[in-house]
Order: C-alpha cells, then sequence, then structure tokens
C-alpha cells in the first residue's frame, strides 16, 4: 500500500499547537480561580498598604454628572476587607447575573433540545443553505445574537457546534465560530439595542464638558455598526474555513464525552417534518401574543414614560423571556407533533434534566463570582485602567494616533474588566472631551471604544461564559480544556482587533458618516 504524507503543518498552526498544550497544562478551571483569588487578596494588602489610589472625572450613572472622584486600592485582608469576603459569599453568586440567564435559558432550550427540535432545525439549515455558505450564516447569526444580549452565548454557540457536525465538519471549529460571532463583536449590530442607550447617554455627558449644545443620537453609530457587522461576518468565517478548521482537521467521534450524541444525518424524517410543522404553528401564536404586548401604543412592553419599544423598554430590557418562551413553546409544539414530548410531565422531566447537566458549571460560576467580586472591590482594575489613559492622554500624538492608542488601551482592560458599561462610565468623560478638542466627533470616540471593546471578549477567562464554552467543548473532545478554547480564539481575536482597527481608521480618514 502507498504512503500518504501528512500535510506539514504551518508554523502558526504549530504555534497554536503549543498554545493548547499549554494552556491545557493549567488546572482545573476551578483551581484557576482559586488562585486568583489569593492573588488578588496579597496584591490588595501590599498595594493597599503603599495607598496605592487615583483621582479622576467620571460620569455618575444616576445623575449623569460629571463628579471628580479619586480612587484607592482597597485591602481585603483588613477589618473591612475581611468582613465583606465573609458576609458576601451569597450575595456575590446571586449577584452573578450569568447563573440565572443560564439556568433560565435552559428552562426553554432543554425542551427544545430533549424534543429534537434543535437536531430538526439544524437539519434543515443544511439542507436549505450551500455548503460553502453555512460559516457565513452562522457568523452572522452570531453577530446579530447580541441584540439578546447573553443569550447569545447560551444558544448560538453549542448549535453552531452541532450544525457543523450535522454537515461532517469539526464540531469544535463551528464552536469557535459561534463564540467569535457572539462574544468578539459583542458591541455592534445592524439593529439598535439596549447597550447603544447607556453608551450614547454616557457620550452625551462626556460631550456636554466641551459643548453643551452637542449630542448624538441612538443610531449615531448606525452606519459603521452595520459596515462591521458585514466585514466582521466575512473575516470571521474566512478564519474559520482557511485557519482553524484546517488546523483541527477531520473529527474523531470517539474523543467525545460519554452520552455525547455524534451519528447527525442530514436528513429530515417523515416525524421530523410533521414536528417542525407544529413548532411553526406555535411560533405564529407566540408572535400573535407578542404582537398584542408589543405594537398597540397602549402595549405593556413598551417604556411606560416614552412608549417606545426599541431602545429603553421592557421589551429590549428582558428579550431573555422572549428567548425562553421561543424555545419553550416551539419545543413543546415541535415534541407533540414528532411524538417525543406529548404531556407536560415528559417537558418538566426535560428541563429537570438540562438543569442536572450544569451541576458542574454552576459550581465554577460560584467560584467565578467570588473572584470577580473580589476584584471589583479592591478597585485594582480601575486604577489599571485610569493609569492607561493618563499615559496615553499624555503621549502628545495626533488625533488618529490616539484613536488608535485609545482602542489598544480598552483592548488591554478588556482582559480585566470585561463589562462594556462600566468601562465605558470611566473613560467616556477623558477620551471624548479630549478628543473632541482635537477636532474628533464624539460619535468617532465611541466606534473606537466598540472597536476595542469586543475581540478580547473571546479570549479572557474574566468572561462569564468562557468556562461554560469549555464545557460546550468538552462534549465533542473530552481532553478539552483552557488551552484548547485559547489556541482556538487567539486567531479570531488578533485578526479581528487588527483589521477592525483598520477598517475604523480608513473610516475616520475619509471622513465618512458614523450614522444618523
Amino acid at each position: 500500500m502507498a504512503t500518504v504524507n501528512a500535510v506539514p503543518k504551518t508554523l502558526m498552526q504549530r504555534f497554536l499547537d503549543g498554545v493548547e498544550k499549554v494552556g491545557n497544562m493549567v488546572p482545573h478551571p476551578v483551581i484557576i480561580f482559586l488562585i486568583l483569588i489569593a492573588i488578588v487578596i496579597v496584591l490588595s494588602a501590599a498595594l493597599g498598604a503603599f495607598g496605592t489610589a487615583v483621582t479622576f472625572e467620571r460620569i455618575n450613572p444616576e445623575t449623569h454628572e460629571i463628579e471628580q472622584a479619586s480612587v484607592a486600592i482597597r485591602n481585603l485582608l483588613n477589618g473591612d476587607g475581611i468582613r465583606f469576603m465573609y458576609e458576601s459569599l451569597v450575595p456575590n453568586f446571586m449577584a452573578f447575573t450569568a447563573v440565572g440567564l443560564m439556568i433560565a435559558a435552559m428552562i426553554g432550550a432543554g425542551v427544545a433540545e430533549e424534543s429534537g427540535l434543535v437536531t430538526a432545525l439544524i437539519h434543515k439549515l443544511v439542507a436549505v443553505s450551500p455548503h460553502w455558505a453555512l460559516t457565513y450564516i452562522l457568523a452572522f447569526v452570531g453577530i446579530t445574537a447580541s441584540i439578546a444580549a447573553d443569550a447569545g452565548y447560551l444558544v448560538l454557540i453549542p448549535l453552531a457546534g452541532i450544525a457543523y457536525l450535522a454537515v461532517g465538519r469539526h464540531p469544535l471549529a463551528g464552536l469557535a465560530l459561534g463564540f467569535a460571532g457572539v462574544a468578539a463583536a459583542f458591541t455592534i449590530n445592524w439593529l439598535i439595542k439596549p447597550l447603544d442607550t447607556v453608551l450614547v447617554e454616557f457620550t452625551n455627558d462626556a460631550a456636554h464638558l466641551v459643548d453643551p449644545n452637542r449630542s448624538i443620537g441612538l443610531a449615531s453609530n448606525l452606519w459603521f455598526s452595520i459596515a462591521s457587522v458585514l466585514f466582521l461576518t466575512v473575516i470571521i468565517a474566512f478564519i474559520s474555513d482557511r485557519i482553524i478548521e484546517p488546523r483541527l482537521g477531520a473529527y474523531n467521534p470517539e474523543k467525545a464525552s460519554e452520552g455525547t450524541t455524534t451519528d447527525q444525518g442530514a436528513m429530515l424524517s417523515e416525524q421530523e417534518s410533521r414536528g417542525l410543522r407544529f413548532a411553526g404553528f406555535g411560533l405564529l401564536g407566540l408572535i400573535a401574543v407578542f404582537c398584542l404586548l408589543t405594537i398597540p401604543e397602549w402595549a405593556p412592553l413598551r417604556s411606560p414614560t416614552t412608549g417606545e419599544l426599541i431602545g429603553n423598554s421592557p421589551f429590549m430590557n428582558a428579550l431573555i423571556t422572549l428567548i425562553v418562551l421561543l424555545f419553550l413553546v416551539t419545543g413543546w409544539a415541535y415534541g407533540i407533533g414528532a411524538g417525543t414530548l406529548r404531556t407536560l410531565t415528559e417537558v418538566i422531566g426535560a428541563i429537570e434534566k438540562s438543569i442536572k447537566n450544569m451541576g458542574g458549571t454552576i459550581f465554577l460560576f460560584f467560584v467565578l463570582s467570588q473572584f470577580v467580586a473580589y476584584f471589583t472591590y479592591t478597585n485594582m482594575g480601575t486604577v489599571m485602567a485610569l493609569s492607561l489613559s493618563g499615559v496615553l492622554q499624555a503621549a502628545n500624538i495626533g488625533a488618529l494616533p490616539l484613536l488608535i492608542g485609545f482602542i489598544i488601551v480598552v483592548a488591554i482592560i478588556d482582559l480585566l474588566l470585561t463589562g462594556a458599561i462600566a468601562k465605558w462610565a470611566i473613560f467616556a468623560p477623558v477620551f471624548v472631551p479630549l478628543l473632541m478638542k482635537l477636532g474628533v466627533e464624539p460619535e468617532a470616540v465611541m466606534a473606537a471604544y466598540r472597536v476595542g471593546d469586543s475581540p478580547m471578549n473571546a479570549i479572557t477567562p474574566l468572561n462569564a461564559y468562557f468556562a461554560l464554552v469549555v464545557g460546550f467543548a468538552q462534549k465533542y473532545d473530552k481532553s478539552a480544556g483552557v488551552g484548547t478554547i485559547v489556541s482556538l480564539m487567539l486567531p479570531y481575536v488578533v485578526l479581528i482587533l487588527v483589521l477592525w482597527t483598520v477598517l475604523f481608521a480608513i473610516w475616520q480618514a475619509l471622513g465618512l458618516p458614523w450614522g444618523l
């Protein structure tokens, strides 16, 4: 028999293999965060002893007034710190919104998965989509998923893995594609979303420091956001097809964890087709109900003060409820049609099964919530952010280089402070007035913030859903770990940050309109 020579790996592939190997040598994520908690405690004591502090201007989130503030490192080993750690153990966990979102989403997703709806939808998607288009469709849907806040992490990422598996492609490549779409482009969308309301409000407060009559609207970044969605769809799909999937090679189902289904045929059975029709009827019924709740002027899901539906309204602020009901109603309707879930007892059983499978993740979130709370309490992330912004302010460079430097600073800080709103409350009163004095529009500063704030979400372990993605990966490869995800996401992070910054720089240099 002739021997087929393996295609030699490229330098990048060998580098990523090394990253994965080293990364997977680290301990269990719970142990990692316990070590990080210890480091934070020790550092807070050391920095607190030296009286480390910074003074800055910030936007008060309640009054929206600019105020002087001073932030000092808080010691976790003094009396106040010890009392905080002792008293906040349970409150820290209860305030960790990722837990509630995950459990709520799994109520609906568990029914949809157990009934077979998810598999049938993937089969349908595969049947109607050209093979080459699947990657682009999933990338676009992943970016758009940010309209539903964090629900995209819980729904789109595992679906992307199943979709790839259904067409005989490596499911880890699908997971990476979904994670990149949801996380690395989180701050932009082709639709107006709740996050835009807060970012614009803080931007206007900061702009009024220079010009009290200068204000921007909700759609002030719309054109750049739409262009970014299309641009990043192509970039993410290109990285997936040309870098990630070739490195992974063919998928070996024997690597899957016990109980994971790896046989995903792409043909719809008669029962599946009937189930999809019933799911369609359920969807139409749900749409009719929500039309009554949103379209009329008196609709209860409109803003009770302004009457708006898109923006700061009950409908937009709690889209996770719609996501839960969407999967719950269509999943049960599919189950009735396909004969997989007929009774309410069976539906409850499906929900219980999905939540039982999250035991390890919930414990990890418990430890992670303590780390996030301790790190926030110490103010170390805020002090670092302000120190870096001070260095950038003093650099005395031109407007465009300053904007690019601002993007880099935001990206670095996003490794430690992942909340888009919290960082913008700090950065807006510093950089919006500074750059306005250099002739830069506040819309441009906010667009630069969107570019810097997104890509690192796909690689920082402080992203509340990073550990969840590790869990998704272990379903298809039981040896997968933190290093696996880091090595998969590193090409996305680097190329998205670089190429998106280039797009921003070209947009700014050409003087193109940022939005309406």
